[in-house]
């Protein structure tokens, strides 16, 4: 019993300090250096056309989703890059990639907290706060809907890693259009919340670039990623 608890503590340990790592990852930038609200437009009313009829959407993608559809839109409910390893290949692992891994965090921090700012001020509901018949595959979330923060980093992750490996450029936002369309899959946001993403994205995108240190990180990360993957 003993040996158990310790092993457990140990689990509970490592655990915490994975996510504590995670969470100290430093934002490139903030909402203070990109306000997204000063350059996105509102969200559809509660009530508009638009809104009902992106509901009416949902509904019927909720009612035609099959078990691998569930399965995919759950698992991409993580917020990190490595879900694009179906598109680099089975050498784009974490574990490896040590500079690339580190770049990374930081720019899903850097989404994190310019999406939240927006998500806040525009205060869209989420899908199923409007329409009980509407049962997401996730945990219920009470944040705002527009823009969806999935799809902006998913585009975002695109954008950079596109720029990193041209060769997969197209592959790579392929994928990210399949990222947002399962946060529909899920029930977790209307369509124009991941349209709207594709802007935030690269909104963000181009501040991001204007920092020296994005520069410095990206250039030595694109270096090690594309040495990794056996291209010159």
């Amino acid at each position: 019993m003993r040996k158990s608890l310790v092993a457990l503590l140990l689990f509970t340990l490592g655990s915490t300090f994975v996510v504590q790592a995670a969470d100290e990852a430093k934002p490139f930038i903030t909402s203070q250096e990109l306000d997204l609200t000063k350059y996105l437009p509102a969200p559809p009313a509660d009530d508009s056309a638009q809104t009902k009829a992106e509901l009416k959407e949902l509904l019927e993608i909720q009612a035609t989703r099959t078990p691998e559809q569930e399965k995919a839109a759950i698992a991409d409910a993580e917020e990190n890059v490595w879900r694009f390893a179906d598109v680099m290949g089975p050498d784009f692992d974490a574990a490896k990639l040590p500079k690339t891994a580190a770049l990374f965090d930081r720019i899903v921090a850097t989404e994190d907290v310019v999406d939240d700012h927006a998500k806040k001020a525009f205060n869209r509901p989420r899908p199923y706060m409007l329409d009980e018949q509407i049962h997401p595959l996730l945990k219920k979330s009470k944040s705002g809907s527009w823009p969806s923060g999935h799809s902006t980093i998913g585009y975002l992750m695109a954008t950079v890693l596109g720029e990193m490996v041209p060769e997969k450029r197209n592959a790579l936002f392929t994928r990210a259009a399949g990222y947002a369309e399962n946060r529909l899959v899920a029930g977790f946001h209307y369509r124009s919340d991941t349209v709207m993403s594709r802007t935030g994205a690269a909104l963000i995108a181009q501040k991001m670039e204007e920092q020296p240190d994005f520069k410095t990180e990206f250039d030595a990360a694109k270096a090690e990623l594309r040495a990794q993957l056996g291209l010159k």
